[in-house]
C-alpha cells in the first residue's frame, strides 16, 4: 500500500510498518462508522493516459466522541481499491485532508457530514487492463505515534491501520477517443461519400491510446443549419479501431462517428467534419 499524504511527514512510512509497527488489536481500534458512500455522484470514472481526474467523494462519518481526528497523528477518510481488503490489487488514497460538518452528537456520538476530493493521475494509479473494472470504496483510519529525534539515541515510529469494507462500488473506465474524416469535399449531390475514423482508449501500461478493434460505433449526419445528428448506419471497427464506411451525398452537412462505451470504456464522440454538396 502506498503512503498516505494526509498528514504523513516521515517518507515511506508505510513501506516500514510491516517491518516494525505493532499492529492494533480490536481493543484498540476506535468505532468508526462510515455510511452513506458516494463516489463520482454515483457515475463512472472515465481516466485518460496523462491528465489528473478530480474526483469528489462524499459520505457520514461517526466517531467516538472522545476521538479527536486532527489530520496529523490521527487520519481518517475514504479510499478506493481493487480486490480484497486482506489483498488489495491497487488502491487510490485522498491527498487532501476532508471536510467534515457536524451533523448530530450525543454524549458517545459525533456524527458528521463530510466531503474528500480523489485526486487520480493515471500514470501513478493505473498500471493494467484490469484496473479498468468495479473498485470499492473504504473508510479508513490511521494513527501515528513518532518520535524522531535521535538526540538521546533512541527513535520510535509506531503506525496503525484500520479499514472498514466494502462500502459500495464504482466502476473505473479506460477513456476512449474518436475521429471522423468525411471526403471528397466538396462533392457532387448523389455521389458516395467515404467517411473514415479511428477509434483509440488509454492504454495504462504503456501511457499512450492504442486502437480499439471490433466494437460498435454509429455514423450520423447533421445537415447544414440543423442542431440535431440523426443515424445513418452502424460500423464495426477493424484492426487498429479502424473505421470505414460510405454514403451517399444528399446535402451540405456535418458527419460524425459516436462510440457508446463498453463496462470497460467510456464513450466517445468525434467531432463533426463538414462536407459541401454541389
Amino acid at each position: 500500500m502506498r503512503k498516505l499524504a494526509i498528514g504523513v511527514a516521515v517518507s515511506g512510512a508505510l513501506a516500514l510498518t510491516g517491518l516494525i509497527a505493532p499492529a492494533a488489536s480490536a481493543a484498540d481500534t476506535p468505532e468508526l462508522v462510515f455510511s452513506g458512500v458516494t463516489v463520482n455522484g454515483g457515475k463512472a470514472i472515465v481516466a485518460g493516459t496523462t491528465a489528473t481526474v478530480k474526483v469528489p467523494v462524499t459520505y457520514t462519518l461517526a466517531r467516538p466522541a472522545g476521538l479527536t481526528i486532527d489530520y496529523k497523528t490521527d487520519i481518517a477518510g475514504v479510499l478506493l481499491y481493487r480486490g480484497t481488503l486482506k489483498s488489495l490489487d491497487n488502491e487510490v488514497e485522498p491527498e487532501t485532508v476532508p471536510t467534515c460538518t457536524t451533523t448530530a452528537t450525543t454524549d458517545t456520538t459525533v456524527t458528521a457530514s463530510c466531503k474528500e476530493t480523489l485526486t487520480i493521475d493515471p500514470q501513478d494509479s493505473f498500471y493494467e487492463a484490469a484496473d479498468a473494472t468495479t473498485w470499492q470504496a473504504a473508510g479508513f483510519y490511521s494513527q501515528i505515534d513518532q518520535d524522531d529525534d535521535g538526540s538521546d539515541g533512541h527513535i520510535h515510529f509506531g503506525y496503525s491501520f484500520d479499514v472498514w469494507g466494502p462500502l459500495g462500488g464504482v466502476q473505473i473506465k479506460r477513456a476512449a477517443k474518436l475521429t471522423a474524416d468525411a471526403s471528397p469535399e466538396p462533392v457532387k449531390k448523389g455521389r458516395t461519400i467515404t467517411v473514415t475514423g479511428t477509434l483509440s482508449r488509454a492504454d495504462w501500461a504503456n501511457s499512450k491510446y492504442t486502437g480499439y478493434a471490433s466494437q460498435k460505433a454509429t455514423l450520423q449526419f447533421r445537415a447544414k443549419g440543423s442542431t440535431t445528428y440523426s443515424t445513418v448506419k452502424t460500423v464495426t471497427s477493424g484492426t487498429g479501431g479502424a473505421l470505414r464506411t460510405t454514403t451517399t451525398a444528399a446535402k451540405d452537412g456535418y458527419y460524425r462517428y459516436v462510440f457508446a462505451g463498453t463496462s470497460t470504456t467510456g464513450a466517445a464522440t468525434a467531432a463533426g467534419d463538414y462536407v459541401d454538396v454541389r
